[in-house]
């Protein structure tokens, strides 16, 4: 598969600098995160460098802020590996959290409502007793 994937790319020149770009890319990644902390290589991704700017993006503004603080540090490490680097941009793109549909209710039977009202009845005044009450008379 990676070989039919390489003979894709390669088969225009369109595709190869785009397969070129993409490398780079990814190598440049890998670099920055050997210069980041633990704590934010998830959370900081490169999205472009163009004309000696890189561009990052991050998951919020909290990163974004250690980033910035760090932003010489990092063009001083990538110079070191050989990029031209002299301008560092940080975006904060947030992710909307994933949709999770409304559950359905659940619906207790008449049967488990008496099985609840008669453990309750056997019950000490408790909060105990109080919550199976209420749930045995649930509609």
């Amino acid at each position: 598969m990676p070989n039919r994937l390489n003979t894709i790319l390669n088969s225009t020149s369109a595709l190869s600098q785009l397969a070129a770009k993409a490398q780079q890319l990814t190598a440049l990644q890998q670099q920055l995160e050997l210069l980041l902390p633990a704590s934010l290589k998830p959370s900081c991704h490169v999205i472009r460098l163009e004309q000696q700017t890189l561009t990052l993006a991050v998951d919020n503004g909290a990163i974004a802020a250690k980033l910035r603080q760090m932003t010489h540090e990092m063009i001083s490490g990538l110079v070191g590996k050989g990029y031209e680097i002299t301008l560092i941009q940080i975006q904060v793109q947030v992710h909307a959290p994933p949709y999770i549909p409304p559950s359905m209710p659940r619906i207790l039977s008449q049967a488990g409502k008496n099985h609840l009202a008669q453990l309750s009845e056997n019950l000490s005044d408790s909060p105990l007793k109080s919550a199976l009450t209420r749930l045995a008379k649930k509609t």
